[in-house]
């Protein structure tokens, strides 16, 4: 049994309260305060010509938990009726509408800079704001947001310090930052097993599914290099001054989620 099933109470209140002192260390990913993030005109244009054909290739080669990942993500942030949450890099807007269902009336705003995506989200969802946005540069007021989110997303944003810092300057105080991203496994066996799919199945897949192969081995390369675990907490502290960092991998470390308390 893996550990994507949905957490009990007890387990919740043992999730939360674990720190980021005690999550595993990254492997094989570059040092935080080395970490430079990838040249976005690239990225948008990348993101632009798949964009057509984003979901289904999600859905075929995470085999669908991508979508128990979100699931975890707003309940760990603790969403409730009313919030007002931002998701950055929202993509066609995933995220952005599982947060829809907990808040209710609440505000949800997606932001993502490529206007392809923006345009499919607008498809999904009438009673979101979806605009597009670079979250390096966010066009709102400072302490607007309950809840400022990005899934799969900050490895791919140029400066990652300056997108971090700028989603904790629209929060709350008391509000939270919520961060989901690929990891590597820690164990042996799950990270040699994981390490063979991401480097010669993957690529292949995605460019089965989406005819851009040259787009998945970038975003298999970058998953593998980009910062997780502690690494990551570091980078979030060098970024932007949070009361408190939590960190909780999933599926044995194929994906982490950060939660930083403004």
């Amino acid at each position: 049994m893996t550990d994507d099933r949905e957490p009990t109470d007890n387990a919740q209140r043992a999730d939360n309260a674990r720190s980021a002192d005690n999550a595993r260390p990254a492997r094989a990913s570059a040092p935080a305060a080395q970490y430079t993030g990838p040249d976005p005109t690239r990225i948008q244009s990348m993101f632009g010509s798949i964009a057509g054909r984003y979901d289904r290739a999600n859905t075929v080669m995470s085999a669908g938990v991508h979508h128990l990942w979100r699931r975890r993500a707003v309940r760990w942030a603790g969403a409730k009726e009313g919030d007002a949450v931002l998701d950055c890099a929202t993509g066609t807007g995933d995220l952005a509408i599982a947060f829809k269902k907990a808040v209710g009336s609440g505000r949800v705003v997606g932001t993502d800079f490529t206007p392809e995506m923006i345009a499919l989200a607008r498809q999904k969802s009438r009673e979101i704001t979806f605009d597009v946005a670079d979250v390096t540069a966010l066009p709102f007021g400072d302490a607007v947001f309950d809840i400022a989110s990005i899934s799969f997303g900050i490895r791919n944003v140029g400066d990652p310090f300056k997108a971090i810092a700028e989603m904790t300057r629209v929060v709350r105080p008391g509000g939270r930052v919520i961060v989901l991203e690929f990891g590597q496994p820690s164990g042996h066996l799950a990270s040699a097993l994981y390490d063979s799919y991401r480097r010669h199945f993957l690529p292949r897949l995605g460019g089965a599914v989406t005819g851009e192969r040259g787009a998945y081995e970038y975003l298999e390369s970058s998953a593998a290099r980009f910062p997780c675990g502690e690494e990551f907490v570091a980078m979030m502290r060098g970024a932007a001054r949070f009361t408190s960092i939590d960190v909780r991998p999933l599926t044995f470390g194929i994906a982490y989620l950060y939660r930083g308390v403004v």
